[in-house]
């Protein structure tokens, strides 16, 4: 199965040797993304909320660059600098998903590239 790289201009740029997302199949795999704006490359805000919509918009942007949507995630592996976050995160994390919400682990990492307080890597399925 052949693979395809997504490149979405409306979304950070990668800062190291990977690609915004993969294509493979039916299936998009989009890397970790934070919260960067994408016009300036810089974190904005340190307030867990700001960076969780700036991080989740990202990655909408990715996903649309692929032809898929977030309504067709099907899994995300959110990575929290600090579980005390949990609740504030969750808010903003639950208005842009619908029910059924896709499958989820949420961990606590140590550091984050940049020393960001999110991280936020999805599946989603390609539109049939």
């Amino acid at each position: 199965m052949q693979k395809t790289k997504v490149i979405a201009s409306a979304a950070p740029a990668p800062i190291g040797p990977y690609s915004q997302a993969i294509k493979v199949g039916n299936l998009v795999f989009v890397a970790g993304q934070g919260p960067a704006n994408p016009a300036t490359r810089k974190v904005e805000s340190q307030d867990i909320q700001d960076q969780t919509r700036q991080t989740l918009e990202n990655v909408r942007a990715i996903l649309t660059a692929a032809g898929t949507s977030m309504d067709n995630v099907v899994k995300t592996t959110c990575f929290l600098r600090d579980m005390n976050d949990f609740a504030r995160f969750n808010e903003v994390y639950a208005t842009f998903f619908g029910d059924p919400y896709p499958a989820r682990t949420t961990i606590q990492a140590a550091r984050l590239p940049g020393d960001i307080g999110i991280e936020i890597e999805v599946v989603a399925i390609l539109p049939a």
